[in-house]
């Protein structure tokens, strides 16, 4: 398999991208294409970004060619095994897939204030009423899948699974901005930045020398 991503430290999606392939345990290669650099307009046009209309993740597995990283969890977990990503008890799976989802689809204010960038640290910045409404709706979710579910670990079901991988960028966003977090939040930020796999990604995202200006604040 080869997975097309963008820059480590600023690019979301490709994070959940990769982490899904690290979960699945299928070897891949990865291949980092910078982002909105010089030669962007040409190498988004290429023939392995046409699929994804030049947007990252993007993952090629034989002929199949799958983008968006819920869809990329959805391929390797129907490759691999379904328990690998989600919680085998139904209850669970439910709530956890539907985190998912509104992780994938929701948040915007979050996003718009508040981009992912692993090198920064930032103190005091001001939280919008719509920023400050998804981070409470996050908080709420992540409380309910731990009190529910998390007891077998320290993530949002027990073990580390495709909830995690979707609210990975959201703890990096967390830690880069300096929210106060509750108890509980703080510990489970902790667990998935402690991870093996997050911490291979933040010290790759940290000795990248590429800047993308719109990104910083």
């Amino acid at each position: 398999m080869k997975l097309y991503i963008g820059n480590k430290n600023y690019s979301s999606w490709s994070l959940r991208g990769w982490l899904a392939c690290k979960q699945s345990g299928l070897p891949f290669e990865e291949i980092v294409v910078p982002l909105y650099d010089d030669a962007w307009a040409e190498t988004r046009l290429r023939e392995e970004f046409q699929p994804s209309a030049g947007k990252v993740p993007v993952l090629w597995d034989g002929e199949a060619v799958v983008w968006d990283s819920l869809g990329i969890i959805d391929w390797l977990a129907d490759r691999t095994h379904r328990d690998r990503f989600w919680p085998k008890d139904p209850v669970a799976c439910g709530l956890a897939r539907s985190m998912a989802a509104e992780m994938h689809s929701g948040y915007m204010a979050l996003r718009r204030e508040f981009s992912m960038n692993m090198r920064a640290r930032h103190t005091d910045v001001p939280v919008s009423p719509e920023a400050h409404q998804d981070v409470m709706r996050i908080l709420s979710l992540w409380a309910e899948a731990r009190a529910r579910f998390g007891r077998g670990g320290p993530f949002l079901f027990g073990s580390f699974g495709a909830a995690d991988i979707m609210f990975a960028p959201v703890v990096s966003r967390f830690e880069t901005y300096g929210f106060t977090l509750p108890g509980f939040a703080r510990a489970y930020s902790e667990a998935v930045l402690g991870h093996e796999w997050m911490a291979q990604w933040t010290e790759a995202a940290l000795a990248e020398t590429w800047v993308i200006d719109r990104f910083e604040r």
